[in-house]
């Protein structure tokens, strides 16, 4: 193998491209340790490369080879400035952040309790808006429950009312309006009592459909007083009048003193129930079969009142109303025949009471009244003792005329007591105490309306207290 001689020219060439390489190798250990140093800083640029060997190798002298590397640098893109570093790499950053983290941790805070205010705030609204509905629904309970409370009051009184019927006093209304109104004028003005005053008496009393007996009574009665100088002034004189009527309703000197119908041992207890027409003798039935029937006592009604056109049908509805049995005849029938046959059901079936209805006759038609005497001694066939009460039924509206129909009546069939019925529709209310004066027959009751209740035991203190208030 020849060896080749290198010549002065190659061995430049050789240099040259040796030191290229040294210069390359050096540059890229700086270029490693910079960028482990500051890894965020941009990579400088590198130097330009040096030509290839082969081109330096083709004759190309030393002066050729600096040539080109200065033209190599020349060419190169000038070397990039690294870009600043961010705050937080300079020695101020660390202060920087601690108060910007303070600064967000404060904020956050605020928040923290803001929000803590307003939820806070809500709950209190909420609390307050709950409470405000409870108040509200308990008034509008408290308000409900009061209007129930006068609404069942209001509703007990209309019950109670009509339970109880009219008073007394308002039945008596119209008569306090005519013969209590004139008395009352009469007694008006402090006037001292004298003959003029008696004369002016004996007027109102005369008229007063208490009966021409009765007022003679009361009359002399007064004068007899005014004598003996017992009564100076109106007022007493208006309170002995007071006091007389009194005695002359309440009966007890005779021994008839007022009460109601009272069911006695006998079983069945029979009414007879007598009267004109148009007094109101089957309406006082009915209402009497209610009263009985609400005490506790079994009743039965007779239909004896078989002339008058739908008489029958009359105490049919009351029978049904007050849920009592009935006896009816056929139209026309004979009304002993059916007062009968109640009498007999009654005693058959154990009733407590038999309320026999009769024919309204006129008591000046003696044929009629000779009939309800038939009508009353076949009751007694039927049942011994029978008719244990006789009740007359008579209209406040006739006046003094009921006063005499009493008296016929009570003739012909012994009358143990009376109903006044209309006390409410009339002025002539003193008519009961012409009755009771004249013929000593105790009043057991007084019609002042239309319902049961309206039918009132009769009470004369009672009577007088609502005469005279």
């Amino acid at each position: 193998m020849i060896p080749l001689a290198l010549t002065a020219n190659d061995a430049a060439a050789v240099a040259i491209v040796v030191a290229v390489l040294l210069l390359v190798v050096v540059a890229a250990l700086r270029l490693a340790r910079k960028r482990r140093a500051a890894p965020e800083a941009p990579p400088r640029a590198a130097p330009p490369a040096a030509p290839p060997p082969e081109r330096l190798a083709r004759g190309a002298t030393e002066e050729d080879a600096a040539a080109a590397l200065r033209r190599a640098h020349r060419e190169a893109p000038p070397p990039v400035a690294p870009a600043p570093p961010p705050p937080s790499a300079g020695p101020a950053a660390p202060a920087e952040d601690r108060e910007a983290l303070e600064a967000r941790r404060k904020e956050e805070y605020r928040r923290k309790k803001e929000a803590e205010r307003l939820e806070k705030e809500r709950r209190a609204a909420e609390r307050a808006e709950e409470e405000q509905r409870a108040r509200a629904e308990a008034e509008r309970q408290a308000r409900e429950a009061e209007e129930a409370r006068r609404r069942a009051e209001e509703e007990a009184r209309r019950r109670a009312e009509a339970e109880a019927g009219k008073t007394l006093a308002a039945g008596l209304e119209k008569t306090r309006g005519g013969f209590m109104a004139r008395l009352n004028a009469l007694f008006a003005g402090g006037k001292v009592v004298d003959d003029s005053v008696l004369a002016d008496l004996e007027e109102v009393l005369f008229t007063a459909d208490i009966g021409v007996k009765t007022a003679t009574r009361l009359l002399e009665s007064a004068r007899e007083k005014v004598r003996r100088k017992e009564l100076s002034d109106p007022e007493r004189l208006k309170a002995a009048l007071r006091e007389e009527i009194a005695r002359i309703l309440d009966l007890a000197a005779t021994g008839g003193a007022a009460a109601p119908l009272a069911v006695g041992e006998a079983r069945p207890w029979v009414v007879m129930v007598v009267g004109v027409n148009g007094s109101g003798k089957t309406t006082t039935v009915g209402k009497l079969a209610a009263k009985l029937q609400g005490g506790g006592h079994k009743v039965l009604l007779g239909a004896g009142d078989t002339f008058r056109a739908a008489a029958g049908e009359q105490l049919e509805v009351w029978a049904e109303r007050v849920s009592a049995p009935i006896v009816r005849g056929k139209e026309g029938a004979d009304p002993a025949a059916v007062c009968f046959e109640a009498v007999q059901r009654g005693a058959q079936e154990g009733v407590d009471v038999v309320l026999c209805d009769t024919a309204g006759r006129l008591h000046t038609k003696t044929p009629l009244m000779e009939e309800l005497k038939k009508v009353q001694r076949v009751i007694g066939k039927a049942a011994a003792g029978a008719p244990h009460e006789v009740l007359l039924v008579l209209d406040a509206t006739n006046g003094q005329n009921a006063i005499a129909q009493a008296r016929q009546f009570h003739e012909a069939l012994g009358v143990t007591g009376i109903a006044l019925t209309k006390l409410d529709g009339t002025a002539k209310g003193g008519v009961i105490i012409g009755i009771c004066d004249e013929l000593r027959i105790p009043v057991r009751y007084v019609g002042v309306g239309e319902r049961v209740a309206d039918l009132k035991p009769f009470s004369p203190r009672e009577f007088v207290e609502a005469l005279f208030e």
